[in-house]
């Protein structure tokens, strides 16, 4: 059964498209059929995969606003089992252009049923915002994954974004669920990180990711190659890290015994 996951917190900078490309690739990895859906106008997660997104015309933005079919935006990447939707920078003025057609939460759901049964995952990345573009990928998806950096205002910001949750669940989506948080640029030098990785979880409790995802070079180098940090250069702790976090999901929803995982 096919499992959605959007990928969002309103603030940026917390390694949200990093996590969305690298665990998309961490998937595939593990032989999963997984579609990354890029719904940020800034395109990063199409760049991520090296696809130019300027001048094309089949991306998310024709699915929202012309209705063209998902199946036809659907781009191959250079990893099996991983396809891809790009994003464009039409996309900024989406919501205006949404604004008055009915049903417009609901428009993101609606186009991915035609391919939901060709996947195990569908990762969307949200736009670092709270707008109707993140409103389409919760009502749509079954969980959403929140990113949080390891800084000082961690947590600034999370109250918004669980009361958006709240009201999805009782407008639009109810059995939306929280997949976990997610800490990212994870410094083990740093007391301030590890302060951090301790607040969030006595938050967060079982809903935090047993997986930190590190500060790492590797990690920041790989987009600017076109590439997720599993093919930019596999041994590295990023690129570990998310493959190690693709396990805890595959876990969680039962596809990996957690003797196996072990």
């Amino acid at each position: 059964m096919t499992r959605i996951i959007a990928v969002a917190n309103q603030k940026g900078g917390v390694g949200k498209t990093t996590t969305a490309v690298n665990l998309a690739a961490s998937l595939a990895v593990a032989e999963q059929r997984t579609l990354l859906v890029d719904l940020d106008p800034q395109a990063n997660a199409s760049h991520g995969y090296g696809i130019e997104t300027h001048g094309l015309h089949k991306t998310v933005y024709e699915v929202l606003i012309n209705q063209l079919p998902m199946k036809e935006s659907v781009v191959v990447t250079m990893m099996p089992f991983l396809d891809l939707v790009p994003s464009s920078i039409n996309l900024v003025g989406a919501e205006i252009e949404l604004v008055e057609v009915r049903g417009r939460e609901y428009l993101m759901k609606t186009m991915l049923q035609s391919v939901k049964d060709d996947y195990d995952f569908i990762i969307i990345d949200c736009p670092p915002s709270l707008g109707l573009l993140t409103l389409n990928a919760l009502t749509a998806a079954d969980s959403v994954l929140i990113p949080v950096q390891c800084e000082f205002y961690a947590l600034e910001g999370l109250g918004q974004l669980l009361n958006t949750i709240a009201i999805v669940r009782r407008s639009t989506n109810p059995t939306l669920e929280i997949e976990g948080v997610l800490l990212t640029m994870y410094d083990s030098r740093l007391r301030l990180s590890n302060q951090v990785v301790d607040e969030v979880r006595r938050h967060f409790e079982d809903k935090a990711f047993k997986t930190v995802i590190s500060r790492n070079v590797r990690l920041s180098e790989a987009p600017s190659h076109g590439k997720p940090a599993i093919l930019y250069e596999a041994s590295s702790i990023g690129a570990q890290n998310y493959l190690e976090l693709a396990t805890e999901i595959l876990t969680r929803v039962g596809i990996i015994q957690p003797e196996a995982a072990a």
